[in-house]
This record gives C-alpha cells, sequence and structure tokens, in this order.
C-alpha cells in the first residue's frame, strides 16, 4: 500500500507515519507540501502513486483563526478541497481529520454523526466546510477527533494540552485547567491504529467519529493523570466565562464512538489510553 500522508511533522501525522511505516510512506509536513497548491499536490501525487492520502495537515490555531480567517480556510478549506479533488483523479483513498468545535457544545450529552453541526467562530466554521469539501473525494472519510496526546513528531511538535498538564504535574506547578469544558480525549496512537483499520476493512465511506471512549472535563483529566503518576495535582481552575479568549470554545464537545464500534472498530477509554501514555512518556 502507497500511502502519502500530509502534515506528516504534527502530533496526529507522526503517529500516522509509524503506523504505516511498513508501508510504502511518503511523509511531508507544511513546509514541504502546501496542500492548497494544487500543482504542488498534483506533482506529489504523481511522484507517489498513492493508494491513499491522508490529510494530517490543518491550522489549528483556534484563536489566530479569528485574526486570520484567509489563512485558517486556506489551509482548513481549500487545502481539503485541492486534496480531494486529486484523490478523485487518481481514485484513491482519502482520509480527512476534523474537529468536535463543529459542534456548538450545547448539548448534554457526546455528539454522534446524526448531529447536526452548528460551528461557532472561523476556526469551527473552517473546519467544517474541509469535511464538506472532502465529499469531492468519492472514497472519502472525514474522522473528527478532539483533545489529542500522544508523543511529537522528529521536528518538535507540540504535545498536546495533556502533555503540557503532564509536565506541570511532574514539575510541581500550577497547572491551569477548564472545570467547564467536556471532552473525549483521544490517543494519537489509538487513533492512527483505527486509521488504518477503517481502510483495511473498507467501511463505508463517510464521517466517524474516532475518539477514545468517554467523557470528562479537562479538571478530571488532570486529576486523573495526576493520580496515576502519584503525583498531588495543584489546579488553578479556569471556565470559559473567565478565561477571556478570543475565539469561542463549545463547552460541551465530547463525541461519541459507537458507529466505528457498531462497524467492528471498538475504541479503548480514554483512562485506558492515558495510563498507556503516561507509561511511555513518565517511565
Amino acid at each position: 500500500m502507497r500511502v502519502l500522508v500530509t502534515g506528516a511533522h504534527g502530533l496526529l501525522g507522526a503517529a500516522i507515519a509509524r503506523e504505516f511505516a511498513d508501508s510504502e510512506v511518503r511523509a511531508l509536513g507544511h513546509r514541504e507540501l502546501d496542500v492548497a497548491d494544487e500543482s504542488a499536490v498534483d506533482a506529489a501525487v504523481a511522484a507517489t502513486r498513492p493508494d491513499v492520502i491522508i490529510n494530517c495537515a490543518a491550522y489549528n490555531d483556534v484563536d489566530g483563526a479569528q485574526r486570520d480567517a484567509e489563512l485558517a480556510l486556506r489551509i482548513n478549506a481549500l487545502g481539503v478541497l485541492t486534496l480531494a479533488r486529486a484523490a478523485r483523479r487518481v481514485d484513491c483513498i482519502l482520509v480527512h481529520y476534523s474537529t468536535d468545535f463543529v459542534f456548538d457544545g450545547e448539548s448534554s450529552r457526546p455528539y454522534t454523526e446524526e448531529d447536526a453541526p452548528n460551528p461557532r467562530g472561523v476556526y469551527a466554521a473552517s473546519k467544517l466546510v474541509g469535511e464538506w469539501f472532502a465529499r469531492e473525494a468519492p472514497r472519502g472519510y472525514v474522522l473528527r477527533v478532539e483533545s489529542l496526546f500522544g508523543h511529537p513528531g522528529s521536528m518538535g511538535a507540540r504535545r498536546g494540552s495533556l502533555g503540557t498538564i503532564v509536565d506541570g504535574i511532574l514539575a510541581g506547578a500550577e497547572v491551569p485547567v477548564f472545570v467547564d469544558r467536556t471532552v473525549s480525549p483521544t490517543y494519537t496512537y489509538d487513533l492512527a491504529q483505527a486509521t488504518r483499520s477503517i481502510i483495511e476493512r473498507a467501511l463505508a465511506p463517510g464521517i466517524y467519529h474516532c475518539v477514545n471512549a468517554g467523557t470528562a472535563s479537562w479538571l478530571e483529566i488532570a486529576q486523573e493523570t495526576a493520580r496515576r503518576l502519584n503525583r498531588q495535582l495543584q489546579a488553578k481552575p479556569l471556565t470559559l466565562d473567565t478565561a477571556n479568549l478570543e475565539a469561542p470554545r463549545p463547552r460541551y464537545c465530547a463525541l461519541s464512538p459507537e458507529k466505528l464500534g457498531s462497524a467492528g472498530i471498538v475504541m479503548p477509554s480514554w483512562q485506558d489510553a492515558l495510563s498507556r501514555y503516561l507509561s511511555l512518556v513518565a517511565g
């Protein structure tokens, strides 16, 4: 299997490249491939002749998107359209990752694929438009993910919010955490394995929520992390109303992976994923 990975040096892209290391992989970072540049994408596709394009390229600066909507839309929307059209021309699979931010956060239970998106803010809107554009690929998958944690790639990618929490706990420092944001944390290792299973099982194209099972507030996640590390948590509680953020965040944004489960791909609980992650990063 020939695999073209875009955005390959980020937190998710590095995990995808590792998962498919036994295949013929061409892993390109942002500096190596501008996904919105049609001629550059066509050249990369022609050189790789991929069976699968996995798009991990994204503009994830939620507040920055409020200030630079053009850049956010270029990467998160137009870049997806460019890749989807390329995938259609060469008849290959496209896997694209979206986000919980396409929902407004007003739910009281995990969102399913049947729930109607209602994005708030430029970043959220750009990701939803990207979902629409991904449909240009007849063999396309949109995997909604959230609150990623995992091991960075060789280019020094960030470790995600959980990585920052772990660093603070181990350092005995005060850890700022939201008490009113409910999420479904997602381990990039599990996400990469699920991505491979979706491709190999040839699931029906469409949208899937690909997150670890279960829900928790960021405070609960930090408390569980400290417990498993056998350390004290010095939490600095934050709320969305007092955090003074430029862009709105969904308050309740947990996703349900039951659709994947019904197709035979059962996602481990976030607690199980956290335990495996901590065994590697904290010895």
